[in-house]
């Protein structure tokens, strides 16, 4: 359907700091002979990106720059009717996404993002989900440290658990890292509009078919079920168990009842009590305009942690997985989370989508439903860690 295109891959917002991430390790890693292109609304800026991936490899000088603006649909089709698939890192995803998926969705093109906004996936669904899958598009979202580690961990654990048997995991995350000011305005925009939230996620389970005689459902515990060390326990509030649960319905794999808990793990109580505070004093303040400007101060987009820092960084994710008769503990590990590692993860996806031999997939799906194995390959290959740490019966 799409071999003609021009390009294999379209990276849209180079300029950016976790797009220009992206755009090196593609031009380190990406295979001889690879098509790519960057596309962006200023030219000089992509100019730029252009001659410092040439230093990476001199055969990027001649990489194809294109006109591609959020609010310029022309350009956005133009886009998406020349490439196989095409990588956006432009967020807030809510305000600048959806006409980019909207032309993907129409053209047949794969779309690969690294947003972590449960509305704007949620909307994308209502409105592009059917149309993908009538173009054999595959839109997959969330696909960075939002949320890979996630969904391909508990993917890789219930596939080292008994078939067709009840399932119950639990993911507990633990990382050292920092914030970009592009993630921070998704994150400020997300607690802003919680009604909005809870409003595009009814939209969607109005109209999203549920998994015949099976059960998939997050679980609404405010503490784990599984005992994982000396520390202490948040439920995580993020996309990650809501993209865990849709590969879940999609895969009978995950077994006739499957259950999933998201949890984050600290060692001292202070640091749990802290993070907790500074969550919910987060939200407060992102409901009024005035002091939600002022969070927005706090970084602007494109900034970032420099290469030091990022070398301190590092994210471990544990899954317990019990049914069956047996209880297994995995963990998927690796460096700088929120962008070294997820402009690995992202570019991974894109290069998988458009060079592996896949299960066939098509409309919004969810990493582990499109790639599983495939992409779980690859990022070990590329220097992630998949691993089973204990495997025993209870």
């Amino acid at each position: 359907m799409t071999s003609d295109r021009s390009y294999d891959l379209v990276l849209f917002g180079a300029t950016g700091f976790t797009g220009a991430l992206t755009a090196e390790y593609l031009a380190a890693h990406a295979p001889p002979g690879t098509r790519w292109a960057l596309a962006g609304r200023n030219p000089a800026k992509l100019e730029a990106v252009r001659e410092r991936l040439a230093a990476i490899d001199p055969a990027c000088k001649d990489l194809p720059l294109l006109h591609a603006d959020t609010t310029d649909a022309p350009s956005l089709r133009a886009v998406a009717e020349a490439a196989r698939v095409v990588i956006t890192t432009v967020g807030p995803y809510a305000e600048h996404g959806e006409p980019l998926v909207a032309a993907c969705a129409r053209a047949g093109t794969d779309y690969v993002d690294l947003t972590g906004e449960p509305t704007f996936v949620n909307r994308m669904y209502v409105l592009h989900h059917e149309e993908a899958v009538r173009s054999g598009a595959r839109i997959v979202h969330a696909c960075g440290f939002d949320s890979v580690p996630h969904d391909l961990g508990a993917y890789y654990t219930v596939k080292r658990l008994p078939e067709d048997v009840p399932l119950h995991v639990e993911g507990f995350v633990r990382a050292k890292g920092d914030i970009s000011g592009g993630t921070l305005h998704s994150a400020v925009g997300i607690f802003s509009d919680v009604p909005g939230m809870i409003r595009a996620e009814r939209e969607r389970r109005r109209i999203e078919p549920r998994p015949e005689g099976r059960r998939v459902r997050i679980s609404q515990r405010p503490t784990p079920r599984a005992a994982l060390g000396k520390g202490w326990t948040l439920p995580m509030q993020s996309i990650d168990p809501q993209i865990v649960v849709r590969s879940a319905a999609a895969l009978d794999r995950y077994g006739p009842d499957f259950t999933y808990g998201h949890f984050v793990a600290v060692r001292r109580l202070a640091t749990a009590v802290g993070m907790a505070g500074g969550l919910l004093g987060t939200i407060a303040l992102a409901q009024l305009p005035p002091t939600r400007s002022l969070l927005l101060r706090l970084r602007k987009p494109g900034d970032g942690p420099s290469p030091e820092r990022r070398a301190e960084h590092w994210f471990s994710v544990k899954f317990v997985g019990e049914g069956g008769g047996r209880r297994v503990v995995t963990e998927v590990a690796g460096g700088d989370a929120g962008y070294d590692e997820t402009a690995k993860m992202l570019a991974e996806s894109a290069l998988c989508l458009a060079g592996d031999d896949l299960p066939a997939t098509a409309g919004q799906v969810t990493t582990a439903q499109a790639m599983g194995d495939a992409l779980i390959a690859r990022l070990v290959k590329a220097g992630l860690t998949f691993r089973v740490l204990s495997d025993e019966a209870v």
